[in-house]
């Protein structure tokens, strides 16, 4: 599980997010970052029993770095508020779909499926929904998908206005088919994230996602 400690480093990061604080509390984020790769690596050694195509990942090479980009952001904070680590086929800059793992003080979560492909996959995944729409239609309507995520994140900063061009908005997928990232999350709250519960509780949200992954990287591979 994850230590309190770890969550709590976070929140004083948050309240002093720079460099000069950040080189004195080394310590302490190096402590927290093992204790979150640490359940990273639980997560795949587990998980992987399911899906073989991430069973040999190592959790350091998943971990996001904590730096930020600031170059081109007019957020000029150095420092991620949050651990995040990306348990995919091929690793976390992968052109495929995988699992995610997000730890941050009040807005954890799990989940995963693929960020913003590029317009090569984009097509791939819209032409599969299409032709193969009563397969992903049973995928994310089965009764586990439900439970963990109820539908696809569909928030309007990753779906067109319109049915992208070659489909008609009376298209039955059509919702699905103006997505440009094809992800589903399930929140974890604070009290959840210092149980025991919490390792089985991520890999069973993860295998709810499991199929979807499955039909997107079947996509992508065409």
């Amino acid at each position: 599980m994850i230590q309190p400690a770890t969550v709590q480093f976070l929140k004083k990061l948050a309240r002093n997010n720079n460099k000069p604080w950040f080189d004195l509390h080394k310590k302490e984020y190096n402590a927290a970052r093992n204790n979150f790769e640490d359940f990273v690596q639980q997560v795949i050694d587990c998980f992987g029993k399911f899906d073989p195509a991430v069973a040999s990942l190592v959790a350091k090479q998943c971990l996001f770095r904590i730096n930020r980009d600031i170059r081109f952001s007019k957020n000029k904070l150095p420092y991620k508020q949050n651990f995040g680590a990306d348990i995919n086929r091929g690793g976390k800059r992968s052109i495929y779909a995988g699992y995610y793992f997000h730890l941050e003080p009040g807005r954890s979560f799990a989940g995963g499926g693929i960020w913003m492909p590029m317009p090569a996959e984009t097509q791939k995944i819209r032409q599969e929904i299409d032709y193969c729409w009563a397969e992903f239609k049973k995928i994310i309507n089965t009764g586990s998908f439900i439970k963990h995520y109820g539908n696809l994140d569909n928030e309007p900063a990753i779906s067109l206005v319109n049915v992208p061009k070659g489909y008609t908005k009376e298209n039955p997928a059509a919702q699905y088919l103006k997505l440009k990232s094809w992800i589903a999350t399930r929140e974890i709250n604070d009290a959840t994230l210092f149980s025991p519960a919490l390792l089985k509780q991520t890999v069973d949200t993860l295998k709810a996602l499991q199929p979807l992954v499955d039909f997107l990287n079947r996509a992508v591979a065409a």
